[in-house]
């Protein structure tokens, strides 16, 4: 969207400011569907450090995830946990990933989570 959707911009700012990690969210974004449970950015950036300092070989990148970078103003981005990109009948990673979309990127979005099957 060349100007991010007010809605989804309230929504953002409603899990923001709530630290709540239950709202389910389906977007299209680059062609690409992500279906999963937003999280506020804080925590987002807490369980992918988190992730990052229990590896072996990604460890040195975790500090990047526990600088506050939080700017004033309505959120730009979305941070998905527990979440999937849908590819078919396929949810991939079947355990769940860790995604952070640009809302300006956001060309269309329901509220909840799809989901899919091998059927």
């Amino acid at each position: 969207m060349s100007k991010p959707d007010e809605l989804l911009v309230d929504v953002a700012t409603l899990v923001e400011s709530g630290h709540n990690n239950q709202m389910s969210l389906t977007v299209v974004t680059g062609g690409a569907v992500i279906t999963g449970r937003l999280a506020p950015e804080a925590v987002w950036r807490q369980r992918v450090s988190e992730v990052l300092t229990d590896s072996s070989r990604l460890g040195e990148f975790s500090a990047a995830f526990t600088a506050t970078t939080r700017e004033d103003g309505p959120p730009a981005y979305l941070h998905f946990h527990m979440a999937r990109i849908l590819q078919g009948t396929v949810g991939i990673p079947e355990t769940g990933g860790m995604y952070r979309v640009s809302i300006a990127d956001v060309s269309a979005w329901t509220m909840g989570d799809f989901s899919y099957s091998d059927h």
